[in-house]
């Protein structure tokens, strides 16, 4: 009878030792980002793995993005996209998000998305989205940037769980980050393909035509910019232009502080789009500029290489509709249709 008490207390002990064991083992609560763990760690921002599932036997997907890593659940239904190329991105992928931010110009969407967008929630600005808005569509994903909303990123995450692109400007992140959290890479990876294919055939078409130097150029109300790697400078690169010496940098580019620096806007060609919504303003500014003689005197503009584009299209939509169209407009200036 002792020998059976014995038996039975160690079983017991055994049994108490698991449990709190189990106990400290836990981790962070589902659908928020473990960024404790993520100090000082470079992020593959498009890698998604499987956390298993909840109770209720749906998936449970661990995204990494550029402020850690986000468990969601299944597919998101309820998707707020934070920044243009969020929303140009979403649409693509055959999804109607429940909330955007406004647009730049054309408010309060751009005009290429509003029969896509009809009905769809306006929850603040880019640069300021309303969280009580946001709060109120109850979403199941958020897709922020980094960019513009790393101080309120923490925030974001007690709404849904949220994910975050590194740029505002790398369309591709912006298409890979939405593809993993959406639960649509197949998607995601196809139009990648249907890109690479067009590029592929641009090149072939324009053959020793290529490379060209080409600058792009911004008019303002109050500045003049040359955009160097931002997004169509990136689009540009892929489709084998090349840029002026300094405007391969890394960063969006550089506002120019006086005419003087008219010269190095020079390249074979230039692509101008003029920004804002003070049309008038913006177009004395552009007058005052383009009548220097150091205007007159650029490459580009003597041989007849001046190119006006659309400022959404070649910039502030920021998405892969937008790419398309970009493309599209180089076929049609090429004469490659």
């Amino acid at each position: 009878m002792l020998k059976f008490s014995k038996t039975f207390l160690s079983m017991i002990l055994i049994l108490m030792i698991a449990a709190l064991v189990g106990c400290a083992a836990g981790g962070p609560a589902k659908g928020t980002s473990d960024t404790g763990s993520q100090a000082g760690a470079a992020v593959d921002s498009n890698q998604a793995k499987s956390g298993g599932t909840d109770e209720a036997g749906e998936q449970i997907r661990v995204v990494k993005h550029a402020m850690g890593e986000t468990e969601i659940k299944g597919t998101p239904k309820r998707i707020v996209t934070l920044f243009q190329g969020a929303t140009d991105v979403a649409v693509s992928l055959g999804v109607k998000p429940v909330g955007v931010v406004e647009s730049w110009v054309q408010q309060p969407i751009y005009e290429y998305l509003r029969a896509d967008l009809e009905g769809v929630a306006i929850v603040g600005q880019e640069t300021q989205p309303n969280l009580e808005e946001i709060h109120k569509l109850q979403p199941d994903l958020i897709i922020a940037t980094k960019t513009r909303h790393e101080d309120i990123y923490e925030q974001l995450s007690q709404i849904a769980p949220t994910v975050v692109t590194e740029t505002l400007f790398d369309w591709k992140e912006t298409l890979k980050t939405a593809g993993e959290a959406s639960n649509l890479k197949d998607k995601s990876d196809q139009l990648l393909a249907d890109w690479d294919a067009r590029v592929a055939d641009f090149k072939q078409k324009m053959g020793d035509r290529l490379p060209i130097e080409a600058t792009i150029t911004n008019f303002r109300a109050d500045q003049v910019r040359i955009f160097y790697m931002g997004y169509a400078g990136k689009i540009l690169k892929e489709l084998g232009f090349t840029r002026p010496p300094g405007h391969d940098q890394d960063i969006w580019g550089v506002q120019l502080a006086s005419k003087e620096s008219i010269p190095d806007m020079n390249a074979d060609m230039i692509f101008n789009f003029n920004s804002g919504t003070d049309t008038e303003a913006i177009q004395k500014n552009y007058e005052e500029w383009t009548k220097s003689k150091l205007w007159a005197n650029l490459d580009a503009v003597k041989n007849g290489k001046l190119v006006q584009v659309d400022e959404v299209v070649w910039n502030s939509a920021g998405g892969y509709k937008t790419a398309n169209m970009m493309l599209d407009d180089l076929y049609e200036y090429f004469e490659l249709n």
